[in-house]
């Protein structure tokens, strides 16, 4: 090859090149400017490999070898190095090796212009491939780092979920998700129509954008988060954020200690599951306390409405729909009978006259708080899914009744 004593020339003092090569990286790569990150003499190695690769070719010929340009790829990626500083550094040290060749060339009469023109096409070629090596093996290490990353955290929060983890390791976890090491936090639990599905996609990147921190879990019915809430403002920034989906969601009381979240889940669960109706919006646990601990015991709260409302639920469907609302309007006009029948578009005597048609029905009078406790905790039942009671004509509430 016309530019084989050349290369042997610069494979003779290969060493020194490399140096040269590695300071003026050094020098134009602010990436490469942290000796913590990137050693010199770890620099200097990489790049005296790799013009050992060019210039062994460009003096023996043979198929282009590109294992120290895979090597370079890995070790950065390894390294947190961006992909454009990774490969600005190679083009930089390529520039500086074809310099070097063109010196050495001047230097032998035998080496013509027109063969260093032919043969720059051949070098930048090379140049290009070795490169081209160096982006694919970080590329593939990145995405194998990427994949073990979200493997380890996916770990570490069923780890916080379950509560399968030591108070030795909770503030590894906390260092590791990106989670402040102290509350207040809490959990929310959104629904997903279908297997896989991310009810709440979007939300991770705008609770990062309000500076709060979250870790996540998919399941195949549900996607669980984790939440910071390191102001006063938090807990009501997260809820604007999580009710401008389109997802049914529970949210939990907030809590202290990430020694709290299993606990934290389950209220998130029961408020979910204790949720009016549904259509999306955020159900809070401390909102309606009854309702959660209603939530919290199906079979009992079954129990309770066989006990309480058997005889309204034995009615026909109609009138048992028509009761079962006007209870469930009265209980949210706090007792008011002329709010219930505002917001049921009917008279106030028709409220007053179902309601004592529920005080004769079950025998409880609702002036009585205890009897009203019973009565308001079995309705809640009844409008709960997991009680396996939900009255059918209840869809609609908030409507005109028909006539």
């Amino acid at each position: 090859m016309e530019l084989s004593g050349v290369a042997a020339a610069l494979l003779a003092r290969l060493p020194e090149l490399g140096g040269r090569m590695a300071l003026r990286i050094r020098s134009e790569v602010d990436a490469y400017q942290d000796e913590s990150l990137i050693p010199l003499e770890s620099l200097r190695r990489s790049c005296t490999a790799n013009a050992d690769l060019i210039l062994s070719h460009l003096r023996l010929g043979g198929t282009p070898d590109a294992s120290s340009a895979r090597e370079t790829g890995r070790v950065r990626a390894e390294q947190g190095v961006p992909l454009a500083d990774t490969l600005h550094a190679y083009r930089i040290g390529s520039e500086l090796l074809w310099t070097e060749i063109l010196a050495e060339a001047r230097t032998r009469p035998e080496v013509t212009d027109a063969q260093l023109v032919a043969q720059s096409t051949g070098f930048w070629a090379l140049s290009g491939l070795y490169a081209e090596a160096v982006a694919v093996a970080y590329r593939e290490t990145a995405a194998e780092l990427t994949s073990r990353g979200q493997a380890r955290r996916s770990a570490l929060v069923e780890a916080l979920f379950t509560g399968i983890i030591t108070d030795r390791t909770l503030w590894e976890a906390a260092r590791e998700l990106g989670l402040p090491e102290h509350g207040p936090y809490a959990v929310a639990v959104a629904e997903a129509a279908a297997p896989g599905e991310e009810p709440l996609a979007g939300v991770e990147a705008a609770l990062r954008a309000a500076e709060l921190p979250s870790a996540w879990r998919l399941l195949p019915d549900q996607q669980l988060v984790l939440i910071a809430l390191p102001s006063t403002t938090a807990e009501s920034t997260c809820l604007r954020i999580l009710r401008g989906t389109r997802a049914r969601v529970g949210f939990s009381p907030c809590f202290r200690s990430l020694r709290e979240t299993p606990r934290a889940l389950r209220f998130a669960r029961l408020a979910l599951s204790g949720s009016a109706g549904p259509g999306p919006g955020v159900a809070r646990f401390d909102d309606n306390p009854l309702a959660m601990v209603v939530a919290a015991a199906p079979a009992e709260a079954a129990h309770l409405v066989e006990v309480v409302l058997q005889p309204v639920l034995d009615l026909p469907a109609g009138e048992r729909s028509r009761l079962l609302r006007t209870l469930e309007h009265w209980f949210a006009a706090a007792g008011s009978a002329a709010a219930a029948a505002q917001s049921l578009f009917v008279h106030p005597n028709t409220v007053r006259y179902r309601l004592r048609r529920v005080e004769e029905l079950t025998g409880r009078s609702l002036t009585d708080p205890r009897a009203t406790a019973d009565i308001g905790a079995a309705v809640l039942a009844v409008r709960n899914p997991a009680s396996g009671l939900t009255d059918p004509g209840s869809a609609g509430a908030g409507r005109p009744e028909a006539p």
